[in-house]
């Protein structure tokens, strides 16, 4: 069982190399650490405050946002296959008289429409994702008397609804900054 104190240490550790995520490379493995470590911090920050909804939102959240960029990401890759003409082509075979003139163009309405549908699976889960991380963190805001994880929160969410006009992504940078601070701004001794 992790305690406050740990979870303090964990979930700033963890928001921190989300941040890092942007780092070319290696970004990519610290952005699944950090949010793993923070995902810890938030167990067990409910464990110490006994809110077992605090870490279900969050595991909830985590699971619609995977759930999301994978079904998302299949919609775009089918309908990209299928535009090329490779929907029918055996994998086995793909390497072997291959020619690329002979792949038959398919119709762009239809590429560009399955794009979108492809984009917007992505964007509501990651927005439903987002209300619940939004939850969990007003709750642990509510427990641990930072309101720095409640902004945090929202910050969150209303990146995540400003995505799909590119500038959510600097408020969901924010978010994650502000997450740091919040883990780091917890009180050991008010806590459970």
């Amino acid at each position: 069982m992790t305690s406050v104190s740990q979870a303090k240490t964990i979930g700033g550790v963890g928001s921190i190399l989300v941040v890092l995520s942007a780092v070319p490379t290696a970004g990519s493995l610290l952005g699944i650490a950090g949010f793993i470590l923070v995902l810890v911090a938030v167990k067990g920050i409910s464990d110490s405050v006994g809110d077992r909804s605090i870490f279900n939102d969050a595991l909830l959240a985590v699971g619609l946002a995977i759930a999301g960029v994978v079904a998302g990401t299949l919609v775009l890759l089918g309908s990209f296959l299928s535009f090329m003409g490779l929907h029918n082509m055996a994998f086995a075979n793909f390497g072997q008289g291959f020619d690329a003139s002979s792949i038959p163009r398919g119709d762009w309405m239809g590429l560009i429409g399955s794009a979108f549908a492809g984009l917007a699976i992505v964007w509501l889960t990651l927005l439903a994702s987002a209300i619940f991380i939004r939850r969990s963190y007003g709750a642990i805001a509510s427990k641990l008397g930072v309101d720095m994880f409640r902004t945090a929160g929202l910050l969150f969410l209303v990146g995540a609804a400003t995505t799909i006009v590119l500038v959510g992504f600097l408020l969901l940078f924010v978010a994650q900054v502000l997450l740091a601070v919040a883990f780091f701004s917890i009180d050991e001794t008010k806590a459970g």
